[in-house]
């Protein structure tokens, strides 16, 4: 964390730093100081910011009952930084309070049709929900297509997020001075839903993902650590309904149902080891058999929990135009992404957050999905489109890499 011993604000409240020195906060300043906050973050793009302390003592037994379950698979990160990730004050020492900001992602070029009446949020207006979504789902049942998630089509979110949250904080340094504060977007072990839902941004839907009235899922989080004691937003208010607390969600399920290997076991519970993002993002080895013919054809990623949610109808499209679609990531077939080499792998997924898994684990993935394919009930794929798989198949089949061979070994199982 950035750290200074003083700031101009003056007098009470007061916080101590982590050198000891004590700094004192005008209470009228630190409010208007909020108000400005909220104004610099939509100018930067987000649709919304909310600032929560640091109390996330209720968070502390489900995440240890979830990592003692091995919920988390081979993330071994998470069960290493262990609480710390219900503890700001313990991850970064002096954090008074989170502010916590959310950015829209929906490409324009994934929508089609009539436009939303009302006026979006974060950016420009989108087409109904039924429009868009079924663009998605024709995707998903096309079973020659590589489906990417919608989130990673456009330009790595780490660095436009970061970007922008480390352009807020130096609009507040610029205001008060040097203060203390460290920023963070999907990089350390933040527990980035509570804190959202206690800045008052949304609630925790049955998919774990956070929702918001105004917006839907689709959209990015980041946050700010800060050890500036800036008064607090109310709390996202729970439904009446008893039986889903803190969930505006009722008694619909479609996520739950909605899952292809079942990885949402219980509302509001992930088991990583059954996700498709985790399998085709995290997992760095084989694919478990059981999982591979679940799949599909998602080769990064997986939306279908986010597709049926009816929340999303609300989804607004992204602000900034970094999260437009490249090289054609929306409808992009498996045997065309399959024919990169490891230099175009590299080159078209420069700035991409799918560069991060690795040009070995990309083959993986295309593999399991071209085996899908040729396992396609009879008559969804072409005679053509299923000779051009096996020859691309082939072609690998003597890979350097024994995982890709694994897979392509697996997927000609089905030719």
């Amino acid at each position: 964390m950035k750290r200074s011993p003083e700031s101009p604000l003056s007098s009470a409240p007061a916080s101590v730093d982590a050198k000891g020195a004590v700094r004192h906060f005008d209470e009228a300043a630190l409010n208007a100081l909020a108000l400005n906050i909220k104004t610099w973050g939509r100018e930067l793009g987000f649709g919304a910011i909310g600032i929560s302390d640091t109390d996330l003592r209720a968070a502390e037994a489900p995440l240890a009952a979830w990592l003692e379950a091995g919920c988390h698979g081979e993330m071994d990160y998470m069960a290493k930084h262990g609480m710390k990730r219900a503890r700001p004050a313990e991850l970064v020492a002096g954090t008074r309070r989170v502010i916590t900001a959310r950015i829209a992602y929906l490409p324009i070029e994934t929508l089609s049709g009539k436009a939303h009446e009302s006026t979006a949020q974060d950016g420009p207006l989108v087409p109904h929900w039924p429009q868009w979504r079924a663009a998605e789902q024709a995707q998903l049942a096309d079973p020659s297509a590589a489906v990417v998630s919608i989130y990673a089509r456009g330009r790595d979110y780490h660095k436009v997020m970061r970007n922008r949250l480390q352009h807020l904080a130096e609009k507040i340094e610029a205001e008060i001075g040097p203060f203390g504060y460290r920023v963070f977007t999907d990089s350390a072990p933040v527990l980035e839903v509570e804190l959202a839902q206690k800045a008052g941004i949304g609630w925790r839907g049955k998919h774990t993902l956070l929702l918001q009235r105004e917006a839907g899922s689709l959209f990015f989080l980041g946050e700010i650590y800060v050890d500036v004691p800036l008064p607090t937003d109310a709390e996202t208010s729970p439904d009446a309904a008893p039986e889903t607390p803190g969930s505006h969600c009722g008694s619909c399920t479609r996520c739950i149902g909605a899952c292809p290997t079942g990885a949402i076991v219980a509302p509001y519970k992930v088991d990583a080891r059954r996700c498709i993002s985790y399998l085709t993002i995290e997992l760095k080895g084989s694919i478990p058999l059981d999982m591979r013919p679940l799949i599909g054809n998602r080769v990064y990623g997986c939306d279908d929990c986010q597709l049926v949610c009816p929340w999303n109808k609300f989804a607004q499209a992204a602000p900034v135009a970094d999260f437009d679609v490249r090289h054609g990531l929306d409808r992009a077939s498996l045997v065309e992404l399959f024919a990169w080499s490891a230099d175009e792998f590299d080159t078209r997924m420069q700035g991409s957050a799918i560069r991060r898994i690795g040009y070995e684990c990309w083959l993986r993935n295309l593999a399991v999905g071209m085996g899908n394919a040729l396992r396609a009930p009879s008559g969804s794929l072409s005679a053509e489109a299923r000779e051009a798989i096996v020859h691309a198949l082939k072609l690998r089949a003597d890979d350097p890499s024994a995982l890709v061979r694994e897979h392509v070994e697996w997927a000609l199982e089905a030719a």
